[in-house]
């Protein structure tokens, strides 16, 4: 399985030189996830090896990705997101949650799991907050599964579709940066998004996506509390998953901040990130459950599609309303 994700992620970053993709703005990142997703619906991967494997490539390797991208960040760059950001995405985050909850549960007669998990995935950052409420939520395999598959499905499409947004707007890279972070699903697929517009919004919206995976936390302990109270007997202690890796994103970026390096190690930590998360978006792909998604029906995929909608939209107006005059 190794060989063959490596194989996927060059295949990725061979595409993105060619000239008309290059002319797309598609960058490695996206097609990865493209291929993956291709590959993941034609092979199988069953054994506990391969498991193993893409877990530890969509999971250790997106972090060590993410950590080793603060290099290309200073204190300076990220202080310059400001304060309304902070509230930007805690505003998304409560309305794509409550939206999908209600939605899910009262138009689409879903499962208040499912829908619980697929709101969380879009609102605050993909697989990884689904598999963090999993322990609150309490749902089976097949509901976390059908989340995962979804929502991974709608970002994928989500790389693509920024850049084209972008060319029809007037907004600057740094606001359109913003915005990718604040409504894109995973962190991975806002490097992607971004880097196909310009370094300067890759930047930014990779510092607000990180922003909304810093406030995962506080999101799962109010879910906690609000919605999936522990039955009368049974522990209250629910384990609350942490994103460290974001405070050795902070550190990495104070390092850059506070020390010259040559640029020969920046350039070679730029491409150990890129290909970290080249590995992660393939497997994140590969690990796609098209299975469980078509034995799921169409309920979950229209909640994803109208929660998608809501970010691309909704978010939109929000991050006008919101920003414009502050960049």
């Amino acid at each position: 399985m190794l060989i063959r994700l490596v194989a996927l992620a060059v295949c990725a970053i061979l595409l993105a030189q060619l000239p008309f993709i290059a002319a797309l703005g598609l960058s490695a990142l996206p097609l990865a996830s493209l291929l993956g997703l291709l590959y993941g619906a034609a092979a199988t991967h069953d054994t506990h090896s391969d498991v193993a494997i893409l877990n530890f490539c969509q999971q250790k390797l997106l972090r060590l990705g993410i950590i080793l991208f603060g290099f290309n960040l200073s204190f300076q760059q990220i202080a310059a997101i400001g304060w309304r950001t902070v509230l930007l995405d805690a505003v998304v985050i409560i309305s794509v949650l409550s939206t999908g909850i209600y939605l899910g549960v009262k138009l689409l007669r879903l499962p208040k799991e499912i829908a619980t998990l697929t709101a969380i995935g879009s609102a605050v950052c993909g697989a990884a907050a689904i598999m963090a409420a999993e322990p609150v939520v309490r749902a089976k395999e097949q509901d976390v599964a059908v989340a995962v598959g979804t929502v991974v499905v709608f970002g994928t499409m989500a790389m693509f579709i920024y850049p084209v947004i972008y060319r029809f707007t007037l907004m600057e890279p740094s606001l359109f940066g913003i915005y990718i972070g604040s409504t894109v699903h995973e962190v991975a697929q806002a490097v992607a998004a971004g880097q196909s517009i310009s370094g300067e919004a890759m930047q930014f919206a990779v510092v607000a996506k990180l922003v909304r995976v810093m406030l995962l936390a506080p999101v799962i302990i109010a879910l906690s509390a609000l919605l999936f109270r522990a039955p009368a007997g049974a522990s209250s202690q629910t384990k609350i998953a942490i994103p460290w890796f974001v405070f050795g994103f902070i550190a990495a970026a104070a390092v850059n901040s506070l020390i010259t390096l040559p640029e020969f190690v920046l350039e070679s930590l730029r491409w150990t990130a890129q290909i970290a998360l080249t590995l992660a978006m393939t497997a994140l792909g590969v690990k796609t459950r098209w299975s469980a998604i078509r034995q799921a029906g169409i309920r979950p995929i229209a909640l994803s599609c109208i929660l998608f909608i809501v970010l691309l939209g909704g978010g939109f107006g929000l991050n006008i309303w919101m920003l414009e005059e502050a960049i």
